[in-house]
């Protein structure tokens, strides 16, 4: 029987590493992580604003937005993950800048791209606090491009690459992410649509399956073979700067 620190003694067992990885992954899963998450709709306010995009279409199109776009990072978050699982010793850091290099080629929509790599260099930055790694140190500090003075580092590659590093498996981490991603959009269509509380976790509720199943569609897809395809997405995303009113940054 084990005392918690100041306290009586309880029924607690002995901490486990397992337990200690699930704590972190539900942190670093956690919509209120500060890296900017909340500021993005990623062109879903484009798709209200134009009156494309319902409450009573939400469920069907952010299904299809976990099939196509979802499983597409998912595939990158595995990628980078298996670049850490190794260690140092195997980690490449080209192979790193190639992974990020062809999902920058892969987001037509410059918003898309550019909201994905704010959030990833937060969290690289965020995850390089938390936990001393080399390997999240060479990581974080790709070469910026030329002329914009950011690094090109996506967010579901810094995710994948941070549970690597911590040694959390590379399903639970596809899960995370992909969960954290659609819960994400529907937090953001609660301040866009007229979205209560429990029609909105109803709809999380139900797209779990499609969670289930995009992580594991995920594990057997390569990198070379990865692809999406969304254009009204796209299309919401690159005519997001021609909103005059906007709540949302991309």
């Amino acid at each position: 029987m084990k005392s918690p620190p100041g306290g009586a003694p309880s029924e607690y067992l002995p901490q486990s590493d397992t337990e200690l990885a699930e704590l972190r992954l539900l942190q670093l899963a956690d919509s209120a992580l500060p890296i900017g998450t909340l500021a993005h709709s990623f062109g879903l306010e484009s798709l209200v604003a134009a009156e494309i995009l319902t409450v009573g279409g939400l469920r069907a199109f952010l299904r299809t937005y976990l099939e196509e776009t979802g499983k597409l990072e998912t595939v990158f978050c595995r990628e980078a993950h298996r670049l850490a699982a190794g260690g140092v010793e195997t980690f490449s850091i080209g192979r790193w800048r190639e992974l990020n290099d062809l999902l920058s080629a892969l987001k037509p929509a410059r918003e898309s791209r550019a909201a994905s790599a704010s959030l990833g260099q937060n969290f690289l930055r965020l995850a390089s606090a938390l936990r001393d790694s080399v390997i999240l140190r060479e990581a974080s500090g790709t070469p910026a491009v030329a002329g914009r003075g950011q690094n090109i580092v996506h967010h579901c590659a810094a995710f994948g690459l941070a549970c690597g590093v911590l040694e959390i498996s590379a399903d639970r981490a596809a899960l995370a992410y992909l969960h954290q991603s659609v819960a994400n959009l529907v937090s953001a269509c609660q301040r866009l649509l007229p979205l209560g509380q429990t029609a909105a976790a109803q709809i999380l509720w139900d797209l779990k399956p499609t969670v289930l199943e995009t992580a594991q569609a995920s594990a057997s897809c390569r990198v070379d073979e990865a692809q999406s395809f969304m254009p009204l997405l796209d299309w919401g995303a690159m005519e997001h700067p021609a909103i005059s009113t906007r709540l949302f940054i991309s």
